[in-house]
């Protein structure tokens, strides 16, 4: 039996926990999340720069998955836009059941590897492409459909799993194994699995997108600002960033559209937003080059 399917040794007798007990059994299990996510820190580190390459030669990230572990990769999906302006087009939700298992269940599609595999072919993956393939059990049928398409296409292929020797991992060309162990409600792997494979996500992609010079020291630089929320945080990231009030910020920022890269480098170089972008343009969108080329 898998590991995430095997009934636990400890709280037995969790459905007679007073309720402060069972919330603290419940909020404590979630550091085995934390610690199977920092064991596999080194192979996390050898997608980022596998996948840095390939993005910036264009590629695309392909999230592929069922169920709570498919519902993450389209979160991951999503965020990437308003957090670091990367664009709809190259980040890919990929879930079993289509759009609609993302608020519905949809059972029976995970098991399905035939449809992975024209999920990712509908796509038109590519060499350049990275697909990351997401199961608790690490055997989902639909997420293995996609793996052999993806390979078959010459993307690059991360694969994530909860258990040892899955072959979800041992098939991709990385393998990212989150060894959570069972859960404290058997077999519920929206539990720590979910939230294991939740972090190694953030991290991957977080990661991913500072190699990608989304991010200036530890400030999101790149951001969309497109809410008041968002408008307001910019005003302060620039006023952070370039040392300046924010009169200037906000004169600045309406100048390049609300890019906070921009407004940073023309404010620090007392420059004009045209000629910031030509230096980030050459700096690679680096800030830190950007600056460095006065």
């Amino acid at each position: 039996m898998l590991n995430t399917e095997s009934p636990s040794t400890q709280h037995t007798e969790l459905d007679l926990y007073g309720t402060s007990d069972l919330v603290s059994i419940l909020i404590e299990d979630q550091v085995h999340a934390v610690d199977a996510v920092r064991a596999a820190g080194a192979e996390l580190a050898g997608a980022v720069d596998a996948a840095t390459a390939r993005m910036l030669e264009g590629g695309r990230l392909i999230y592929v998955g069922a169920g709570t572990s498919g519902r993450l990769g389209v979160l991951d999906s999503v965020e990437l836009y308003p957090t670091f302006s990367w664009p709809h087009d190259r980040a890919i939700g990929l879930l079993a059941g289509g759009a609609g298992a993302m608020f519905t269940a949809v059972e029976g599609a995970e098991d399905d590897a035939s449809q992975g595999e024209r999920d990712v072919l509908s796509v038109h993956v590519a060499a350049n492409d990275v697909v990351l393939l997401l199961a608790a059990s690490g055997a989902t049928p639909y997420v293995m459909g996609a793996l052999q398409a993806a390979r078959s296409a010459g993307a690059l292929t991360v694969g994530f799993a909860n258990n040892p020797h899955a072959p979800v991992t041992e098939q991709a060309d990385i393998g990212i194994t989150l060894d959570t162990g069972p859960e404290v409600i058997s077999g519920s792997t929206r539990l720590k699995a979910g939230s294991a494979q939740k972090m190694a996500l953030n991290t991957f992609s977080s990661a991913l997108m500072v190699r990608l010079n989304k991010v200036y020291g530890n400030l999101m630089v790149d951001l969309k600002a497109t809410n008041a929320k968002l408008v307001r945080r910019a005003i302060a990231l620039t006023m952070h960033a370039a040392g300046c009030d924010e009169a200037l910020a906000r004169e600045t920022l309406l100048a390049c559209d609300h890019h906070v890269k921009v407004a940073v480098v023309a404010i620090r170089l007392g420059t004009s937003v045209a000629t910031a972008r030509e230096r980030l343009a050459a700096a690679g969108g680096s800030v830190r080059r950007a600056l460095d080329l006065a």
